[in-house]
């Protein structure tokens, strides 16, 4: 990241990062593309690789397969939020932060899977609580995402999926797009997307949009899937937004009532989600015996099926 710590400093944390471009080419911008597919030259790479080519401004191209990187799934230990705060995994994750940190700027390119976005994805999202404590520097970074689908209309949740991956490491959502092809290759036989992510490319350093014109979209955030909790009750899928939907000569539009200090929606937001995370271990500590008590009663129900490896070590220790 080249110019926006002085920008930081100097304006707060509403800095469209679209200004951290080039000093007379004497600085180039980093663009850090994360693709959730296990496949080399896929439609995943491809696009990503064909929006980093429509960005005008010189760049270097920083690309990570998530698949092939070892996460480790997160214990829920907390101890990112303590002592060092860092997670005492040692694995792929600290670097993959650390390219986040360094990025002016973020492309997420994932396959849909069983109409839901590959697992990878979800893998790094669970790690994030080491994230909240690195938002300062994430916070507001231009990007972009899309979502490939191999039949159309058969994405399910994946775009969703992108969507919330992207807010919830401080981004600021630019632009999110829906491809279609399954075969390697095959999203770009359609100059319909070779389109979209040039639209995509063109959206990363522009200022972000005005969801207000789109009264079909969540007013708080931009996102587009909701769930219907009664005849006019909704809620944003994206940022959890409750609000009410309307029609009005034919058209829906909804109307949501952000919650106060949703932790990616602003800054301080984030901050107080940290503080909140940090406050429950004073509470468990309060807790802790009503706690243990309710989970023994169920100690003894049911029977686990144990995993194999740890079957056949103890056939070895027999």
């Amino acid at each position: 990241m080249v110019l926006f710590p002085l920008i930081y400093l100097l304006t707060g944390d509403q800095v469209d990062r679209g200004l951290t471009l080039t000093l007379k080419g004497s600085i180039t911008m980093e663009i850090l593309a994360l693709v959730g597919s296990p496949r080399r030259l896929g439609n995943s790479e491809l696009m990503a690789k064909e929006i980093s080519r429509g960005i005008p401004e010189p760049h270097r191209l920083k690309l990570v397969r998530l698949p092939e990187m070892h996460i480790g799934a997160c214990r829920a230990c907390y101890t990112c939020l303590f002592d060092d705060r860092t997670c005492p995994q040692e694995d792929d994750f600290p670097p993959i932060l650390d390219a986040l940190i360094r990025a002016d700027a973020i492309i997420l390119s994932v396959p849909t899977y069983l109409l839901a976005a590959n697992a990878s994805l979800k893998q790094f999202l669970d790690r994030g609580l080491s994230l909240l404590d690195r938002f300062e520097e994430l916070w507001g970074k231009p990007a972009v995402g899309v979502t490939i689908a191999g039949i159309p209309g058969m994405e399910g949740y994946t775009k969703l999926c992108v969507d919330s991956a992207l807010r919830l490491i401080g981004a600021q959502l630019k632009g999110s797009e829906v491809v279609y092809g399954a075969l390697p290759g095959e999203v770009f036989m359609s100059e319909t997307n070779r389109n979209i992510a040039r639209r995509l490319a063109k959206a990363l350093f522009r200022p972000p949009p005005d969801w207000q014109r789109e009264p079909w979209r969540c007013q708080a955030c931009g996102g587009d899937t909701f769930r219907f909790l009664g005849p006019d009750q909704i809620r944003c899928m994206t940022c959890s937004s409750p609000g009410k939907v309307r029609t009005d000569e034919g058209h829906i539009s909804f109307s949501v009532d952000p919650p106060e200090d949703h932790f990616f929606l602003s800054l301080q937001g984030a901050r107080h989600h940290v503080r909140w995370l940090q406050a429950m271990k004073q509470r468990f500590a309060e807790k802790k015996k009503d706690l243990k008590r309710i989970c023994l009663e169920y100690l003894r129900d049911g029977e686990w099926l144990e995993p194999r490896r740890k079957t056949e070590r103890a056939k070895t220790d027999s």
